[in-house]
């Protein structure tokens, strides 16, 4: 049966209306870009007005504002300030005010239509909020909480940096990330590194992004939802009470929320941010100073948006392990990056969660149940990490509204896979053009310190060159300062070839110095402080001292023309009228002409470029370095130690030393990175300036981190910015403790000979102790068999040298490819006819898997009657011993006959264990007998210089350890350790060796 379709004059008319509605609703969109909603914005007066901001307090007519806590909110740069008041309702400083907050709000204004606005860089705005905080503690007589949302956030964790938490009360940040290593739509670190550092370098530094395209940007985050949330308010244009709760935010996101970004300040958080990841590694720059995370102390309250595509979790924990003084909380909301400070959830939840943090921090409220303390291990988020593949194939879905999964399994693979080749590649593309550098370098190719730092001064001129006292030098200001100091080296006679000494502590100055010399063609002889000069200028045929005021007397002393440079120009020597003191600070640079010989960097690879000297047997002994010598270091620490832009490298080994000369200069030149100088070796000044430098790589020699190690109060934190520790000369048992104590921090360890250029490398750190593996680019090196009782090689039934085999003893040789005519000590057919090679002075052994182990040097091994000791595989097996802090091994003559003798000093973080025999003979259970040492005895402390190196001849000149309960000897009938007692010591003094 049919029902008949009734007609009623509502059914005919309701078409009708709805089109008249969506036609008028339509046009009133047209006209005034949105729907009238009545409601007003919440009051506000601005009480300041500054070329960088207007601050705004909310509610100012309220009559209890001096008993109100005040919250500063600060907006990120690409969003209007309106952004915490869409609603008066469900707007973050309505909110506020309605628990009994004081709100205020910076307003940035729109750069674009602010005077000088798009000239603005980071730093301008956190300084400026630096100054909000003063303002408003001011004109409230209280410490602040200050809040902000995304990029305000940071801002906010940068400030309190900067102000080192100073009139803080606490911090509060919605979606904020602080780590790169997490970044939106899976994007890789390698990749997007690679993109932001060519952004920042080619394009923002000449552009900005207009309100129109961050709109269009945001959007095409989610395009789907985008065009659902445009398709919805079409669909319901007819109905203006369905549209209305929610027209203000839409009006806000589709049109009045976005505001331009200045080029200045993309480039700098390009580089800051996402090229060097300097809010987690610290060292980032505001005002010429130097800052890290880790100075914040105030508490923190992070908002996270489970589903939040641009702070992800994982960025947005980072704060915890960039700020390790700071109790840090998370408050995790399901809500993406916008829906965290506007929208239904924001007023629900985040906004009273804040206002009653900030009532807990006043002594005032319990802490809120969501705010929970941050562990450092990542929480996943509820709906896991989007990569750019996953979100295309939800986007996808949802577009076609397909009813199935997606295999994320494969999709997940297809990812690390793409993420691992990438690593790979981005290794390669960082090394092999320094080792194709070194590979094309021939005598005469152009080549020195001051031609790399003149490189990298036009290739990044505002780059940061090195750090010192807390401030930042530019390579363009570095550059500057080094062609002034040659003018005035210039003005003073020296010319290309000239050798002139260098005596100066590590300072700028004396980087400034050596730079100058290397750009005139002269000759670094580098002097170190405090020791006999007059022997080290006669060997240098030194024709002049360039000096710091510390060290000018002793330069003085020496009656040859010494010059004075650095500690300011405005300053009293007190030698005004000294015929052979000149100061150069006091020449002026434009004053003097530049001769027709002179051309910048005129050095090529087979120069001298430097003299240094090192001690043997007693005395000093000059060691030659050419620029090819030093380019061969320089380019081979940068690619062994992974040397880029985004690493600090702390030079704690003095530049006068070859190791600072070497690797830690040469390698943070040639590799890009930032070198951060200090005055004094301080444990105290380290873990601060580590931090706040952020350093990732430190240098050392010998045992120069012993002390950090030791001292119980070194303030680093878990979560520190260093990766590595690179230099030469560490023990084993040192080795293993440094990589403890500072993990996940490796070691990688250099031996470099001063003539032949032969340079190895322990990469891997796989072996502590061992050299490692010859480096690419440097010279051919070969173990040649050696008669170190006779001093003679050991040859074949030709005559030529016999090479060692595997795990065998020998000599180190090293093929140089140029520098022969610089050396004295060259040798030729020896394995060959004709062939050229330049003996070292150290014993080496060879492993099977082709790792360098040295063994002793051949002018201090120990020639017992027992056959020839020695001493380094003694204390590698020494540093087994689970108390040891170190191990010297050393000769002692006493009667005519060498006693093997091994001083070893206790951990002081044990301090309730003691050495005992038994630890020393499983330690030396890998040596056969004949290679133990045959008294071991305990000291408290090991002398040593001021290069850390133990002073095994000062040891030695105290004759043979005194019967002790804490001295063994070795019995040579058990093959174990006695106590060494009177009887025992006269009895092994007499005894004859088998």
């Amino acid at each position: 049966m049919e029902v008949p379709v009734k007609f009623t004059a509502r059914t005919l008319t309701s078409p009708v209306h709805r089109v008249l509605a969506t036609a008028q609703n339509g046009l009133e969109v047209i006209r005034f870009g949105g729907l009238d909603t009545g409601e007003e914005a919440s009051p506000f007066a601005v009480m300041e007005r500054r070329p960088m901001f207007r601050l705004r307090r909310y509610f100012p007519a309220a009559d209890d504002l001096d008993e109100r806590a005040p919250v500063i909110l600060v907006p990120p740069l690409m969003v209007a300030t309106d952004i915490y008041d869409v609603t008066r309702d469900q707007g973050a400083v309505g909110i506020l005010h309605d628990n009994g907050l004081d709100p205020w709000v910076v307003d940035f204004g729109a750069p674009d239509r602010e005077v000088g606005g798009m000239a603005r860089n980071l730093a301008d705005h956190v300084v400026a909020v630096s100054d909000v905080v003063d303002i408003v503690r001011e004109h409230t007589g209280k410490d602040v909480h200050l809040a902000g949302y995304s990029q305000g956030g940071m801002f906010c964790y940068q400030t309190a940096a900067y102000r080192r938490s100073r009139g803080i009360k606490s911090l509060i940040t919605f979606g904020s990330p602080t780590d790169a290593v997490a970044l939106p739509m899976g994007i890789t670190v390698g990749f997007a590194s690679k993109g932001a550092d060519f952004l920042a370098d080619h394009v923002f530094n000449r552009l900005a992004i207009p309100g129109w395209m961050v709109r269009t940007g945001f959007q095409m985050l989610d395009p789907v939802k985008t065009v659902k949330s445009r398709l919805d308010f079409l669909m319901q244009l007819h109905d203006r009470e369905a549209l209305l709760p929610r027209e203000k935010q839409r009006r806000f996101l589709e049109v009045d929320g976005w505001v331009a970004w200045s080029g200045p300040a993309i480039a700098e958080l390009l580089k800051q941010f996402v090229v060097h990841n300097r809010m987690m590694t610290g060292g980032f720059v505001i005002d010429d100073r130097l800052i890290s995370l880790a100075e914040i102390v105030c508490p923190v309250l992070a908002f996270v948006g489970t589903t939040d595509d641009i702070g992800l979790p994982r960025a947005v924990r980072g704060i915890r392990r960039a700020a390790p003084r700071a109790d840090v909380y998370e408050a995790t909301l399901k809500a993406g990056h916008f829906g965290l400070v506007v929208g239904s959830s924001a007023g629900t939840l985040t906004w009273p969660t804040v206002a009653q943090w900030v009532r807990w921090n006043e002594g005032n409220a319990e802490r809120p149940e969501v705010a929970k303390p941050m562990t450092d291990e990542d929480q996943p988020a509820a709906d896991g990490d989007y990569t750019v593949m996953s979100r295309l194939v939800n986007s996808a879905s949802q577009a076609a509204e397909i009813g199935f999964g997606v295999a994320q399994d494969f999709v997940d693979a297809t990812v690390g896979a793409a993420k691992t080749t990438k690593e790979i590649a981005g290794e390669a593309a960082r090394t092999l053009p320094r080792l194709a550098r070194l590979g094309v370098m021939q005598a005469h190719t152009r080549m020195s310190l001051g031609l790399l730092l003149e490189e990298q001064g036009r290739r990044a001129p505002l780059g940061e060159c090195f750090l010192f006292d807390d401030r930042v030098h530019t390579n363009a200001a570095v550059n500057e300062r080094i062609d002034n100091v040659v003018r005035g080296l210039i003005s003073v006679g020296v010319r290309q070839g000239t050798h002139v000494a260098v005596l100066m502590e590590t300072r700028p100055s004396a980087l400034a110095t050596i730079a100058a010399l290397s750009r005139l063609g002269a000759v670094s002889v580098l002097l170190q402080p405090g020791t006999n000069l007059e022997d080290a200028l006669r060997l240098s045929e030194a024709t002049g001292i360039v000096t710091d005021p510390q060290n000018m007397d002793d330069a003085i002393a020496t009656g040859g023309q010494v010059y004075v440079l650095g500690g300011g120009d405005i300053r009293d020597l007190g030698v005004d009228g000294h015929p052979n003191v000149t100061d150069l600070e006091k020449i002026d640079p434009e004053a003097v002409e530049l001769p027709a010989w002179y051309r910048p960097n005129p050095g090529i690879a087979s120069d001298l470029a430097f003299i240094v000297f090192t001690r043997s047997r007693g005395h000093i002994e000059p060691q030659l370095i050419t620029n090819h010598r030093w380019a061969l270091s320089a380019f081979g620490t940068a690619s062994a130690a992974s040397l880029t832009a985004s690493d600090t490298v702390y030079c704690l080994t003095p530049l006068h030393h070859p190791s600072g000369l070497l690797m830690t200069l040469g390698g943070a030149v040639a590799g890009g990175a930032r070198i951060a100088l200090t005055r004094t070796f301080d444990s105290s000044q380290f873990a601060e300036e580590v931090h706040r430098y952020g350093v990732t790589v430190v240098s050392y020699t010998w045992t120069l981190l012993r002390e950090l190690v030791e001292d119980e109060d070194l303030q680093i934190q878990r979560h520190h910015p260093i990766r590595l520790f690179m230099g030469s000369g560490m023990p084993r048992s040192l080795w293993q403790r440094v990589t403890e104590r500072f993990a996940p921090a490796s070691v990688v360890e250099f031996y470099a000979s001063t003539e032949g250029e032969a340079v190895l490398a322990n990469i891997t750190g796989a072996k502590p102790g061992a050299k490692g593996r010859p480096i690419p680019g440097s010279a051919t090196i070969k173990l040649a068999a050696f008669d170190v009782e006779s001093n003679r090689f050991i040859e074949d039934e030709r005559g030529f040298v016999r090479e060692v085999e595997d795990d065998d003893t020998g000599l180190l040789l090293a093929h140089p490819r140029t520098g022969v005519e610089h050396s004295s000590n060259v040798i030729r057919g020896v394995f060959k006819p004709g062939d050229i090679w330049i003996p070292t002075d150290h014993l080496f052994r060879r492993d099977t898997d082709g790792d360098y182990w040295m063994v002793d040097n051949r002018n201090s091994v120990m020639r017992t009657e027992r056959g020839i000791v020695y001493s380094l595989p003694i204390e590698d097996a020494l540093a087994d011993v689970e108390v040891l802090d170190l191990a010297v091994v050393y000769g002692v003559e006493h009667e005519g006959r060498v006693f093997v003798i091994a001083s070893v000093s206790r951990r002081s973080d044990e301090p309730g264990r003691e050495f005992t025999p038994e630890q020393f003979d499983r330690a030396l259970a890998v040596l056969p007998g004949t290679q133990r040492p045959d008294i071991i005895h305990e000291v408290r402390e090991l002398p040593m210089t001021t290069w850390y190196r133990p002073k095994t001849r000062l040891l030695a000149q105290q004759g043979l350890p005194a019967a002790d309960s804490h001295a063994w000897y070795y019995d040579t009938t058990t093959h174990k350790y006695m106590r060494l007692t009177e009887a025992a010591r006269k009895r092994i003094i007499k005894r004859k060796q088998p």
